[in-house]
């Protein structure tokens, strides 16, 4: 029987042949078929082809290797890491699909590696495997980011991997103070508390929620997603802020403190997409405000919570990826994502918008869509458990949800109340091809479809989930409410519909506490530091200088007499006897 087949390191060697590859059909065909060799991977260790995967927690061990005193796992198999394998390959070729048209086989190549290593990240079963493919996550994004091309995207791009570098440093100084104090780098839950012993794990907490854009740690997102390729954005969706829920499970499962974190992170996205005047950037709050779902399900802890935080990354993963496909479309064939620039696209890419509202209402746990199956999950652990603010502040943020996502993005981007979008985009229009890339709806009604699948048939991704299920979320009760909470967001919508429409603004978040001390840092080290060290630097040079001038002006008398010889080295020899003593 063979050992196993890593699925990662399929599809991260696998891209790197892609610019290769000398006909462009064949490349695109191969392109596609890389998450395509992850899948049936995936699906034969499902059926048992490689030893049969025991009930949650335990796992399938695969792959375990000597290193220094330590034993790397590259491959640990349950049900919570196939979950999360499954979607990650599923959406990965459904983002390809939409990739089709990048002429830049880099950026294929970077978006396989991203992928690979973010399948490396769940199916680690040490830390230190772990470590690599989270470092190996930060860098595939920068890329993304920067093939934009623009000064904002450089910017941005070199924003983010800073961001994951300080988050790197945190979980690798965890990793390291774990392993000295226990002697393990074994991937498993984590104590947590307050006090001395416990500062390597709430280092790498602090990693991780970082790598979950949970406010307060957050704003690098909206700022760094908005700005990657159209295509490259759908990728980073996905997996990076997945990858750390999914860590944040295995790690700090029932930490009261990720509960609160997560519902702030809900409430408070939703509040600051409320201002955004980008598409993109408003949808990437809204990635922040969904993974607070995940990381309160996460701290509370119950078995139908951590169900909940799984199911819903699961879904998000798909929802959001259409949802950014749409934005990326108004992107792709108007040039821009911004509301005081667009409206009226309706009539030109009517396709875009009826899959990007299917998007909308998923996001919003409409029934009869994927996030109503999963976000219910969490919310109704929270009543179960006895927490009603958080039950009641889950629930706000579904409304939120709804306003921006469901109705905001819509009909500021496809209607606004115009016949046609404004001059300068309706001129970029006539000059372009105005329908949609057929690669690009094709990959958006896969993902739409599977929003809408899953919402009606939820019993599948409830087999899939690690605890078993028992929760129904199609009563009565809980579909009247939502439908009259829709019913009401909606109508206060419509009234005030005026007052949503895009204005250029510029949002200050919780990165305004970093980006000011930096700035006066900066300042300072452009300023009195560089002209101190450059002082230093000419007082130093005059100095060497008029020491050689003196040493070799043969008119300068140096009485060495044995007596100052003697004292030079009685004075060397105490100074090296007192490192030596220091030393040892």
């Amino acid at each position: 029987m063979i050992e196993w087949v890593h699925p990662g390191l399929v599809i991260s060697l696998g891209a790197l042949l892609i610019p290769f590859i000398p006909w462009r059909r064949v490349k695109l065909a191969y392109f596609l078929l890389l998450p395509v060799a992850g899948f049936l991977i995936l699906l034969m260790t499902s059926v048992g082809l490689f030893g049969s995967i025991p009930p949650w927690p335990a796992s399938l061990h695969k792959f375990q290797i000597p290193f220094l005193h330590y034993t790397l796992e590259l491959a640990r198999i349950n049900k919570l890491s196939m979950l999360f394998g499954y979607v990650y390959v599923l959406a990965a070729f459904c983002m390809n699909l939409y990739a089709l048209r990048v002429k830049n086989d880099w950026e294929h190549v970077v978006a396989m590696i991203y992928v690979g290593s973010a399948l490396g990240a769940v199916f680690s079963g040490d830390f230190f495997t772990l470590f690599f493919c989270l470092e190996v996550m930060s860098w595939a994004p920068f890329f993304l980011i920067l093939f934009r091309g623009t000064k904002k995207a450089t910017s941005a791009a070199v924003r983010y991997i800073l961001w994951h570098h300080f988050s790197g440093l945190l979980i690798l100084t965890g990793i390291l103070l774990h392993s000295n104090q226990t002697g393990s780098i074994e991937f498993q839950h984590l104590p947590w508390g307050w006090g001395g012993e416990y500062l390597g794990y709430n280092l790498m907490l602090l990693g991780f929620i970082t790598n979950a854009a949970t406010a307060p740690f957050h704003s690098w997102l909206a700022d760094t997603y908005s700005e990657a390729t159209p295509s490259g954005s759908v990728y980073m969706t996905a997996y990076t802020t997945k990858t750390a829920v999914f860590c944040l499970i295995i790690t700090f499962s029932g930490v009261p403190l990720l509960m609160w974190m997560g519902v702030v992170s809900a409430m408070f996205s939703v509040f600051m997409a409320v201002l955004e005047n980008d598409g993109r950037r408003l949808l990437s709050y809204h990635i922040v405000s969904q993974v607070g779902y995940m990381v309160a399900g996460v701290g509370m802890g119950t078995e139908m919570a951590i169900n909940g935080a799984a199911a819903h990354a699961f879904c998000h993963i798909i929802y959001k990826a259409l949802l950014y496909m749409g934005a990326g479309c108004a992107l792709a064939v108007a040039g821009t994502a911004k509301f005081d620039r667009l409206g009226g696209l309706y009539k030109y890419m009517p396709i875009s918008f009826w899959l990007t509202i299917i998007g909308g209402l998923s996001i919003s746990a409409f029934p009869m869509f994927s996030g109503f199956v999963s976000k219910t999950m969490t919310i109704e652990a929270a009543e179960l458990l006895g927490k009603p603010i958080i039950y009641l502040m889950l629930e706000g943020a579904s409304i939120g949800t709804f306003l921006h996502t469901g109705l905001k993005l819509p009909w500021n981007i496809w209607l606004q109340g115009k016949d046609e979008p404004p001059e300068d985009v309706r001129a970029r229009l006539k000059d372009s091809a105005v329908n949609t890339p057929a690669n690009m709806l094709i990959a958006m009604g896969i993902l739409a479809f599977l929003c809408i699948f899953l919402g009606l048939y939820p019993k599948l991704l409830y087999s899939m989930l690690p605890y078993p299920v028992e929760f129904v979320p199609y009563t009565l009760t809980r579909v009247f409410s939502l439908g009259q909470m829709f019913v009401f967001t909606f109508l206060g919508f419509w009234l005030l519909r005026k007052m949503l429409v895009g204005h250029p603004t510029y949002v200050l978040d919780t990165d305004w506490l970093v980006r000011i001390p930096g700035m006066k840092l900066m300042g300072f080290c452009n300023g009195p530091l560089l002209a101190f060290g450059a002082s230093l630097d000419r007082n130093i040079l005059k100095g060497t200088a008029f020491l050689l001038t003196n040493i070799r002006n043969p008119g300068l008398e140096v009485n060495m007499t044995p007596r100052a010889i003697g004292l030079g080295v009685l004075v060397t020899v105490i100074l090296f006897s007192i490192f030596i003593f220091a030393w040892y």
